[in-house]
């Protein structure tokens, strides 16, 4: 825990950037029937059944002083997919970082086994020599600034009924393009001081 909260304390630094990143997962529901349209004094209004029609997931990642974030929407959530994600972020997001420091919680699939299950050895060896990982607790993945990102992604984006993947990948594309414009970044309060006082069962007693 302390670990994450030292590396929010350290200053921006292009070349040891510190990026967070989280999955989440969105259910596609269609509509089986019309809308009724807003009204002079009434709301846009739609019909309590639905259909289902798959799910969708999405990765994203949050560099919280920078303002910048990047969010994919895919099909799966698997090791292969983390892997993608993982290279897109080295060669693409950061290729001139020295270390991404990448913050995440500690999913199965969240690991280097899962780039040496893609790629060939080196290939996994020099993604991973470009990174410092650093896992939030168990039961603490809420001290991952990505997973209050993707709260606010949740409530300004996807609180509608979306039906099909298309068109929550148009939804997120506008959403991220805005906040990345206002270089919308967050600015962490809580310290290690406050985690001894308000986590002290986490600690362990001398």
């Amino acid at each position: 825990m302390e670990n994450v909260l030292n590396i929010y304390k350290q200053p921006y630094d292009e070349a040891f950037p510190v990026v967070c990143m989280d999955e989440s997962s969105k259910q596609h529901l269609r509509e089986t029937r019309e809308k009724l349209p807003m009204e002079p004094g009434k709301p846009e209004r739609y019909d309590t059944e639905y259909e289902r029609n798959g799910t969708s997931n999405l990765f994203i990642f949050f560099e919280p002083l920078r303002g910048w974030r990047r969010v994919d929407v895919t099909a799966r959530r698997t090791a292969e997919d983390w892997a993608m994600q993982i290279k897109k972020l080295v060669d693409e997001d950061y290729p001139n970082a020295t270390k991404i420091r990448l913050v995440m919680d500690n999913l199965n699939t969240h690991t280097g086994a899962s780039l040496y299950k893609v790629f060939e050895p080196a290939e996994a060896r020099r993604l991973l020599d470009r990174l410092e990982l650093c896992y939030t607790p168990k039961h603490g993945s809420w001290l991952n600034m990505a997973e209050i990102e993707f709260s606010l992604l949740s409530r300004q984006c996807m609180s509608d009924r979306m039906a099909d993947r298309e068109y929550l990948k148009q939804e997120v594309s506008a959403w991220v393009k805005n906040r990345n414009a206002i270089k919308s970044d967050m600015n962490w309060r809580f310290t290690t001081e406050d985690a001894r006082i308000k986590l002290k069962h986490l600690y362990p007693t001398i």
